[in-house]
């Protein structure tokens, strides 16, 4: 706690005067609503609760307030909101190894090496980040390529889209894994070719047969990940995120951020299944607390895994495994009897569906228990990435929310056409096509699988480019949204997707006042422009946390 308490010290000789009568004044202001309608202002007057009491245009007459602050012209929007993250895994994965950026088996391996000699304390090596559909290896990693740079202790380490661990022998020994261990139900030992020997990376369930010997983060080590994914997120301009899967431990530690003062994001907590949600929730979804800033309002629940380890649950076996079509995690009357005990105390609930078959099992379920649990329940599939057409319409008929993040097109779109083929491209990653039924359409980053940054998510929304402006023309463009619908899937759909609609998401009177100033118009801007956006401050609750690079705690718990 020594390093969390100097940490937030430090940050908190940045703090700006909080909850004051306060006018932001020569501002471009841009909001948008979930119907895409625009607001324009150029004052924002805040008043002692931290809401905004009054968006001003430039005729209006100015309040007297008792702060005023000159946006010398630059551009405000709403905090933005990343409706799909995993809080603690990114500020663990920024504590930890993290294998994102490497471009080889080589390059993971120098790193491994590196850090193990830098750490020479630590029993475990940890981390996350590798991807061998980049490193163009055409196969999973082994055991043995880590071995042959860390030997001696284990090291266990996550595919980036965390469906899936690479472990040294070391590790594998640890977790008493060998030849003659099963298989878990919606789990896969990859094996030595030939033979039964375990390889060296387990996929979704089997996952668990490493992690559960791996010693558990203290309560200080969640405090400190807590606090660095706020420094992230709040750089970035979000302030307010959906943590897609919240332990006891994260919530505790959210808690006690909560209660010392130093919670800066809202954070709208999904439990990490009904366990997790009976224990944290009770009897119903919590309520809000310190200011809006935290509620566990949902549960997180997971069909199948992710594409890029051949998990994801398809209709026809994959293009390029021909007796895989994946790996459910549970049949239907699991997944039903979990969504029915979820919305039997009126807890929301999210499911993550990735490949069509998952997404069509999804969307059955919620269109058998909306004739029992009525209201309105708002059901969410997150990821919703690959869709059988003719399923696409059935998002609109109960408005399920597709919970979906923009810059997983452009990493995947290769690696999406292997898997699955030309043929059965129509419907993934298809934002608009959902849309069009109806059905909200939440933006988010899968952060750490993915940067949280919002602005790198838009342009891909509009274009269905990468950063590097391919491919040109974009990839099934006629799947790209308009930059009014894009914004709104980072502000205003994202809250109505977290049931927050009414305490913030847009910049409007009663709102709380989440805005953050930035260096160029995102309804204007092209998409290599969108990408370059600077964050030049940030706000929550009409109170400064974050300016040109350092952010600031509250102090209070208000």
């Amino acid at each position: 706690m020594k390093t969390l308490r100097l940490l937030v010290c430090a940050l908190a000789l940045v703090a700006a005067p909080a909850f004051a009568d306060t006018l932001i004044d020569n501002v471009q202001g841009v909001s948008v609503d979930r119907e895409g309608r625009v607001t324009r202002f150029t004052g924002i007057w805040i008043d002692d609760e931290g809401r905004v009491k009054q968006l001003l245009d430039r005729k209006d007459k100015r309040p007297h307030a008792k702060f005023g602050v000159d946006g010398k012209g630059a551009v405000v929007v709403p905090g933005l909101i990343d409706s799909h993250l995993h809080i603690m895994e990114l500020g663990f994965a920024a504590l930890t190894l993290d294998l994102t950026d490497t471009r080889s088996l080589a390059e993971a391996q120098a790193k491994i090496r590196d850090y193990a000699a830098k750490y020479p304390d630590r029993k475990w090596i940890i981390g996350r980040g590798w991807n061998q559909e980049i490193w163009g290896l055409g196969r999973f990693p082994t055991a043995a390529e880590i071995d042959a740079v860390v030997p001696d202790r284990p090291v266990l380490l996550a595919r980036v889209d965390g469906h899936a661990q690479w472990a040294n022998s070391a590790a594998l020994r640890a977790a008493g894994i060998t030849a003659q261990t099963a298989d878990p139900a919606g789990g896969r030992i990859e094996r030595a070719a030939g033979t039964r020997a375990p390889a060296g990376v387990l996929v979704d369930n089997a996952k668990e047969l490493a992690e559960r010997v791996v010693p558990a983060p203290r309560p200080d080590e969640y405090d400190l990940a807590l606090s660095k994914a706020q420094e992230i997120l709040l750089a970035k301009g979000v302030t307010a995120a959906a943590d897609m899967g919240t332990t006891i431990e994260a919530w505790q530690s959210m808690r006690r951020a909560g209660d010392l003062g130093w919670l800066r994001v809202r954070i709208m907590a999904y439990a990490a299944g009904v366990p997790a949600m009976e224990l944290i929730g009770g009897p119903g979804p919590t309520p809000w607390l310190y200011g809006d800033r935290l509620r566990m309002g949902g549960v997180k629940l997971y069909l199948d895994g992710a594409l890029g380890s051949r998990g994801a649950w398809l209709k026809a076996p994959y293009a390029d495994d021909p007796k895989n079509t994946g790996l459910p995690l549970m049949d239907g009357t699991q997944l039903r009897n979990l969504m029915s005990r979820a919305a039997l105390d009126k807890f929301q609930v999210a499911v993550h569906a990735i490949g069509d078959a998952a997404n069509a099992e999804v969307l059955g379920a919620v269109e058998e228990l909306s004739d029992t649990y009525k209201g309105d329940r708002r059901w969410r599939v997150e990821h919703a990435q690959i869709v059988d057409p003719a399923d696409i319409a059935r998002f609109g008929k109960n408005g399920v929310i597709a919970s979906m993040q923009p810059i997983h097109q452009t990493s995947d779109r290769l690696m999406a056409e292997a898997r699955l083929g030309q043929a059965r491209l129509a419907g993934a990653y298809a934002w608009r096509s959902i849309a069009a039924t109806g059905a909200p359409l939440a933006f988010g980053s899968d952060a750490p699988v993915e940067a949280s940054d919002p602005f790198a998510g838009m342009a891909a929304a509009i274009s269905r480019t990468g950063s590097d402006g391919q491919p040109f023309g974009g990839w099934m463009p006629g799947e790209a949204v308009g930059r009014e619908a894009a914004l709104a899937g980072y502000t205003s759909q994202g809250a109505y997707a977290g049931f927050a609609e009414s305490r913030f998401g847009e910049i409007k009177p009663g709102l709380r006042a989440d805005f953050i100033v930035i260096d160029r118009d995102p309804l204007l801007a092209a998409p290599q422009e969108l990408r370059a956006t600077r964050v030049l401050q940030t706000w929550v609750g009409g109170e400064r946390i974050y300016v040109a690079g350092q952010v600031a705690v509250r102090r209070d718990s208000r």
